[in-house]
């Protein structure tokens, strides 16, 4: 069956019963060079694992089994699973799990299913849960490398350089785990419904930090108060967001012994930058 054809898509899904849920961003690709182009660019072999969220009926998911020893993939929606019981029959070398990614231990799933394989992610992931599910992927700290499909904002806003528009806490925090990388963009009639955005693949690769962190935890913290208000300089939003923490005196002092601007905004400082104030004063015992 080509998974990609959307007369066959229609029939399949019409035999099923199967309607598309808006609340779970569900888009079936009907394009078949995007699944094959994710897959390779997942860089997928005989000696990796692929995590796969989200199959959907499975055309990403059949690629991958082509090119991975193994492929496990996590569906929340219960109605795709004899769809996909149907469209991955005498693909040995996938299992379905059915379940909800951000409810999921990874790296004890990843541990149980790919022992002796690379741990890879790679995914069309659902446009509602991008964020959660790029943090989680991230979290787990198991997988080579993470590839995604999603929202063409939000794959610029996660490879945004400081100083411009899209930089901001989301994008600190990928980089600050990985180096991303866009690899192409994917138009809304590739999909069935077509979305009303421009989709785009990023693949995320782990990295050593980019700063000497002590407290991640804290560094954080810092990093969404530098963000939480861009007109404001650094000092001032630290101020408003870390008030309980440390006095307006304590935090100029902090950029002063960093060397930075005092006029210095939050979305200007790259990794090394914000890591800087972040060291200078920590947060005192709780």
């Amino acid at each position: 069956m080509d998974l990609c054809d959307i007369q066959q898509i229609k029939a399949l899904l019409s035999r099923h019963g199967f309607h598309f849920s808006k609340s779970m961003g569900q888009n079936f690709l009907v394009e078949d060079w995007v699944p094959r182009d994710i897959a390779e660019a997942s860089g997928a072999s005989p000696s990796c694992g692929v995590l796969e969220v989200g199959p959907g009926i499975g055309p990403l998911t059949q690629e991958l089994s082509r090119r991975a020893g193994r492929v496990v993939s996590v569906e929340l929606d219960r109605s795709l699973l004899p769809i996909l019981s149907e469209t991955m029959a005498g693909r040995e070398n996938v299992e379905i799990v059915p379940g909800d990614i951000l409810k999921t231990d990874l790296a004890a799933l990843t541990a149980e299913k790919f022992p002796g394989l690379t741990p890879l992610a790679c995914a069309n992931l659902p446009y509602n849960i991008t964020s959660p599910a790029i943090t989680a992927l991230i979290q787990a700290g198991v997988f080579a490398a993470i590839t995604v499909m999603i929202q063409r904002e939000v794959a610029l806003r996660i490879c945004a350089r400081p100083g411009t528009p899209d930089y901001g806490a989301f994008s600190v925090f990928c980089q600050y785990h990985t180096a991303p990388e866009l690899l192409f963009e994917v138009p809304p009639s590739c999909f069935i419904p077509a979305p009303k955005v421009t989709s785009a693949v990023l693949r995320m690769t782990p990295r050593p930090a980019p700063a000497e962190v002590d407290d991640e935890a804290h560094f954080f913290r810092v990093v969404r108060a530098a963000f939480a208000q861009r007109r404001k300089t650094l000092a001032n939003s630290l101020t408003s967001s870390l008030s309980g923490l440390y006095t307006k005196e304590d935090i100029q002092e902090a950029i002063r012994i960093c060397g930075l601007a005092p006029d210095v905004r939050g979305e200007r400082l790259g990794i090394p930058e914000v890591a800087a104030p972040a060291t200078a004063r920590r947060a005192p015992p709780q």
